[in-house]
């Protein structure tokens, strides 16, 4: 069924009051990754290559943004066993439209901090994301619900998409998987680096 324009962006923002305003559910530019009225901020730092990556530490988790949930019909079951993640697919990202409002677990969202949105990742938690297209690597934490969008596995903020080349393309596949503050980074998905050849 094709929603009317006006029915749809009604929806739209029905979903981000209701989420905590971090959903990937149609809406965007053709070729794009953003919503139409989203985007990168007019000026944004010039040291965004140097923002840390987040570091995993033991958090409690949240309890309301940790609930089963239903968004446009489906229902998410946040999964808060512990157990490892690892999702190959399309990471998008979410800007300005977004700056300052809440997330899922009441933080103010800053689109210029290392964090993301997930459906069923516990809240807060954290996420190593490995672009596939050039092997850049950066570390979220992950304190948002969304994208709800079927081909989508996970929103980075504005800085976690700059890092690893997704500003541009708006979108790109990644590989995303779950860090535990007692357990070392997985390996990246192609693996260690080859060593160097014999002098």
């Amino acid at each position: 069924m094709t929603l009317n324009r006006p029915l749809h962006l009604i929806m739209m923002l029905l979903l981000a009051i209701a989420v905590a305003g971090c959903s990937s559910t149609g809406g965007r530019k053709k070729g794009g990754g953003y919503y139409k009225d989203d985007g990168p901020d007019a000026n944004p730092p010039s040291n965004l290559d140097q923002v840390p990556d987040a570091v995993p530490r033991i958090e409690p988790y949240a309890s309301g943004a940790n609930r089963p949930y239903v968004v446009f019909g489906q229902r998410y079951v946040p999964d808060t066993t512990g157990q490892p993640y690892r999702k190959q697919g399309i990471a998008s990202w979410y800007g300005k439209k977004f700056h300052g409002n809440s997330t899922s677990i009441g933080e103010p969202y800053d689109m210029y901090a290392m964090t993301a949105a997930h459906t069923t990742l516990p809240v807060p938690s954290y996420a190593r994301v490995t672009s596939l297209v050039n092997g850049r690597t950066v570390i979220v934490r992950v304190n948002d619900r969304g994208p709800f969008h079927s081909d989508r596995i996970m929103d980075l903020s504005y800085v976690a998409a700059y890092k690893p080349g997704l500003i541009g393309p708006g979108t790109g596949q990644a590989v995303a998987d779950t860090l535990r503050p007692d357990q070392p980074p997985p390996l990246a998905p192609h693996g260690p680096a080859a060593p160097p050849p014999p002098p």
